[in-house]
């Protein structure tokens, strides 16, 4: 098995490669300008890196990258997201003159951000009819990553706490860490909790190996608290933060791998290899 990285690595890339040299595993390191002969006849190729290095090197290497529908978010109960979400095209939304959260599904083209409204959005450049997802605007006090492997949580970390970076394990939960270094997270339970429930009713409408991001959000307004869905992402570019690189690596080795490994569920997520119209390059990981 052969893990495929681009170039210049981030710090998950790192993390990465190290836990699959760990396995027994290859790392490889590839330009985007062209994949060696050797990696094309292997057919054991796996990827982590951006929507452009990948849309350089995936066909070459036979490989199904798997990602959430573009309107998965807006799809999902309110219970679930809490807020009023559509997915709709950049030039729809260059009208709203409301203030709106705005984000792309998926490519990170986009800075997912408050808008005070449609004017501040991008004139130039992205394509007129690229969709984007427009919602409420909701307060976040502590959001989380889950990587999700065949409708379970897999690896988890936290991200933010009130809108700004603060990554730590998920601790005390099934697989997760515990001990002098990791204290119990006091969010854990009611995260894997609502993760539960979200995954038993909607793992269906995702990929096996996916990246769900979910958080405690807070309504000033009424005056009180509830978790909710963040976004989706693929897994195959998404930041580790604190979770285990071990078993991150599980998530992202079915995620992006051989396309002759694909089990029948995973047809519908497949991406197209191509860039997409509004791409303007790789972006940061999500």
């Amino acid at each position: 098995m052969v893990l495929v990285l681009p170039l210049k690595l981030d710090d998950t890339a790192e993390l990465l490669a190290a836990a699959a040299r760990r396995r027994g595993m290859a790392v490889r390191q590839l330009s985007g300008a062209g994949v060696p002969d050797r990696l094309r006849r292997a057919g054991d190729g796996h990827l982590y890196g951006g929507p452009t290095f990948a849309a350089a090197v995936a066909a070459d290497l036979d490989l199904a990258l798997l990602e959430p529908a573009d309107d998965w978010l807006a799809r999902l109960p309110y219970h679930y997201v809490h807020r009023d979400i559509s997915l709709t095209t950049l030039g729809e939304a260059r009208w709203s003159r409301t203030p709106m959260f705005v984000k792309p599904p998926r490519d990170k083209w986009l800075p997912a951000a408050v808008y005070a409204d449609g004017s501040r959005l991008p004139g130039a450049g992205p394509h007129p009819d690229t969709p984007v997802l427009v919602s409420g605007i909701v307060t976040f006090l502590v959001e989380y990553r889950l990587f999700v492997l065949d409708g379970a949580v897999h690896a988890a970390s936290r991200y933010a706490t009130h809108g700004r970076l603060d990554p730590a394990p998920l601790s005390g939960g099934p697989h997760l860490p515990v001990g002098p270094h990791f204290p119990v997270d006091p969010h854990c339970d009611a995260v894997l909790d609502f993760a539960a429930r979200l995954l038993d009713d909607c793992a269906g409408s995702l990929p096996s190996a996916v990246v769900v991001d979910v958080g405690l959000a807070s309504d000033a307004d009424r005056g009180d608290e509830h978790w909710a869905v963040v976004e989706a992402n693929m897994a195959w570019f998404s930041t580790s933060y604190a979770a285990d690189p071990d078993r991150v690596l599980d998530v992202v080795l079915r995620a992006a791998g051989p396309r002759h490994r694909l089990a029948p569920h995973d047809l519908a997520y497949i991406r197209s290899t191509g860039r997409r119209e509004g791409e303007v390059g790789s972006g940061g990981p999500g």
